[in-house]
């Protein structure tokens, strides 16, 4: 995208890289009394432009000049920072345009995160700025802090330095935001840009993530969200970062009914079903994390390793604890550790004591005490290793003052020269997330020690993330999907009415004539012919109700199975008829089927989300979908490796793989069959409203849609 092409509301990437670059900033509504506006001047204090202050007295404001109002200032600002109370917002927004401000942040609370009456304000603020030409971030936000350009028109008092680096974060809450500053800082994580996004009433998540897509200090995006207002942009925008090499950290609130309706409170918008969300992410390579310190963990060593080049790691620790707690963190995440080729663990034998061992993950012992290059001769050994893809290296910065400073230095020096000839990737990863201190920092700078990794815990987490996302990264540079792939068939054209629901007949018909195997069945109307069905299929049969009016037959007892000669099948009959008929049915028939049993049922269903569209479910049928409430959920359109994959990830998935001696199922041909099901939901277009096959039956490689119900919208 070129920095013309429109963004969602006219914005475009350029219009955003102005609000965040300015080279002149006028702090409106600047006062003594306001906490506010006191961090803020005094977060500029090494702002490299102007800043002037604009207070309606016109007095002297924390120790400089103020002017009354935006008229009077000496040239065109290019960001105006408005801090003024609610009522006064829009006047104020007439004298920014009025004055030629192009990019205003409004910190000012009061609008459409209180309800009604403020949302009618927001609007209104929108509208202006829109005619007006005006870039506004906020309302109900603290701003930002672009890190790498040294500009900090943020609310809240930054305390120390950040360091600059390549995390572009991006929040949906304004207090987090100083907990994410904090975070970052004890870490000693580098940030590119920091925004806190308030209300998002013209300038969204997407837009921001957007910019930091074709930002070149940004390596990796990192989200705290709490609900995705644009979700067809999100889906664009992850798309152009993966294919940009840019990995995006989010952690989503709101996955409890709790914590869904405190997001609704504070932002003011509707909250979309977490587990949709989740495929979305998933589908998209969006990492998703479940804890702050996991979102900085995780960017950070995205920032300083990816992609990586596989998931088989080497790790050189000092304790054989460390290497127990590397062992089960790195099954729980997926990390494989290999062996070592035979001439490693020779290698590693003449270098390290008798008493250390030689295996992966390597421990050196404690006798690193005695002699400090034991972990960089086993690193120096292991870089060779033909088993592995990189190398996770244990060790931590200094917390306190050492005796001999320049000593310290030169002993991390030594390490930092073995990481950089290292012909792998090396990881440094502390025992525990703990501050890096100052003392810590200064030894890092001074000796070119990389950044370290905050804890075995967290940092395994991230590991296993960082090598998920490589790998969709890697797939999506070879042209191989990810999961959104489109239909070249042409859509299905359906004579339904609105609201109107297909039951099994019409339904299992439609699925039919569009290439899913469904099992044969004879519509009948009386009992004799249903006993000739029976006759022509072979027993043992089902018979069903068939009535549109009636979409849960066994709820009524419009099912009968297991029916063994003719008698039993006239009468079967007689009652699903007279069950249909109790229940309202006008017309009622019966459906004949052949009686399948053995194999693993299925549920397949299509249902449309209100945020995100049509969402695929694929879950274990029968009992199970009540019991385990197990099943997979795929944004549509999807692919069939998707598919698979989201089998493979069924907590039953055992059951499919044959489990006691049954027979195993052809996951290839459920996947091609479960892909032929989404197809021809997206095929019916936006008319559709649910589509489900219960149970889609499953015996080796035969498959087979027993039950179908079509809904339309």
């Amino acid at each position: 995208m070129t920095d013309t092409q429109a963004l969602p509301a006219g914005i475009t990437v350029e219009r955003v890289r102005e609000l965040f670059n300015p080279k002149s900033i006028a702090l409106v509504g600047a006062t003594d009394k306001s906490v506010w506006s006191l961090s803020l001047f005094k977060n500029l204090a090494d702002f490299p432009g102007r800043v002037y202050l604009v207070n309606p007295r016109g007095v002297v404001v924390h120790g400089q000049q103020s002017y009354t109002s935006v008229a009077e200032l000496p040239e065109v600002v290019d960001l105006a920072f408005v801090m003024v109370p609610t009522g006064a917002v829009l006047e104020v927004m007439e004298h920014i345009a009025d004055a030629g401000i192009r990019s205003a942040v409004v910190l000012t609370s009061g609008f459409g995160e209180v309800g009604e009456v403020g949302a009618e304000l927001e609007a209104r603020l929108v509208r202006l700025a829109e005619e007006r030409g005006i870039t506004v971030l906020g309302p109900n936000g603290n701003g930002y802090v672009n890190v790498a350009s040294g500009i900090t028109p943020y609310g809240l008092l930054i305390s120390g330095e950040l360091k600059r680096g390549s995390i572009g974060v991006v929040l949906q809450s304004g207090a987090l935001a100083s907990a994410v500053i904090q975070l970052a800082q004890t870490r000693d994580a580098g940030l590119s840009l920091l925004v806190s996004m308030g209300n998002e009433s013209m300038i969204s998540m997407t837009d921001v993530m957007r910019y930091l897509v074709e930002d070149e200090a940004t390596k990796v995006i990192m989200l705290f969200v709490e609900s995705i207002r644009h979700p067809e942009d999100f889906l664009e925008v992850s798309r152009l970062a993966l294919a940009a090499g840019k990995p995006i950290v989010a952690l989503k609130v709101g996955r409890s009914e709790g914590g869904a309706r405190v997001a609704r409170a504070h932002t003011g918008s509707l909250v979309g079903d977490d587990a949709v969300i989740d495929a979305v992410f998933r589908q998209n390579a969006v990492i998703r994390v479940d804890s702050l310190e996991d979102l900085i963990v995780t960017a950070e060593l995205l920032s300083h390793a990816a992609p990586l080049p596989g998931r088989r790691v080497g790790f050189v620790t000092p304790s054989g604890g460390a290497c127990e707690v590397i062992s089960d963190r790195a099954e729980d995440e997926g990390i494989l550790i290999p062996d070592f080729a035979p001439e490693t663990e020779a290698r590693l034998a003449e270098v390290l004591p008798d008493f250390a061992s030689v295996h992966n993950p390597i421990d050196v012992t404690g006798y690193i005490l005695i002699d400090p290059m034991l972990t960089i001769k086993a690193l120096d050994v292991v870089q060779d290793d033909p088993n592995i893809d990189e190398i996770v290296y244990i060790g931590d910065l200094p917390h306190d003052d050492p005796a001999d400073f320049d000593a310290a230095v030169a002993r991390y020096q030594l390490q930092s020269e073995a990481i950089s000839r290292s012909k792998k990737p090396v990881i440094v990863v502390s025992n525990t997330i703990t501050d890096i201190t100052p003392v810590g920092r200064a030894v890092a700078a001074a000796s070119e020690f990389p950044g370290v990794v905050g804890g075995i815990h967290h940092g395994i987490t991230a590991l296993g993330r960082a090598a998920e996302w490589s790998e969709r990264y890697r797939a999506a540079q070879a042209g191989v999907s990810g999961g959104a792939a489109v239909t070249a068939e042409p859509p299905i054209v359906v004579d339904a009415r609105p609201g109107e629901s297909f039951a099994e007949r019409k339904a299992a018909a439609l699925l039919a004539e569009h290439g899913v195997p469904v099992v044969p069945n004879a519509l009948v109307d009386s009992a004799d012919a249903a006993a000739e069905a029976a006759e022509r299929f072979g027993f043992p049969v089902v018979v069903k109700l068939a009535a549109d009016e009636i979409e849960h037959k066994s709820d009524i007892g419009g099912v009968r199975l297991g029916l063994s000669d003719a008698d039993a099948v006239r009468q079967a009959f007689d009652d699903v008829v007279a069950a249909g008929r109790a229940a309202g049915a006008a017309a009622p028939a019966a459906l004949v089927q052949p009686q399948r049993s053995d194999g693993v049922e299925l549920i397949v269903g299509a249902v449309r989300d209100p945020k995100w569209g049509l969402v695929l479910a694929v879950g274990l049928g029968g009992v199970w979908v009540e019991v385990l409430k197990d099943s997979t959920l795929h944004l549509l359109p999807v692919d069939r490796e998707q598919i698979k994959a989201g089998l493979t990830s069924l907590r039953g998935a055992k059951l499919l793989e044959g489990a006691r001696g049954t027979q195993a199922s052809d996951l290839d041909a459920v996947a091609d069959v479960v892909a032929r099901i989404a197809d021809v939901a997206v095929r019916l277009g936006d008319r559709l409203e649910s589509l489900e096959v219960n149970p889609l039956l499953v015996r080796g490689s035969e498959v087979e849609a027993l039950d179908a119900l079509i809904t339309w919208r």
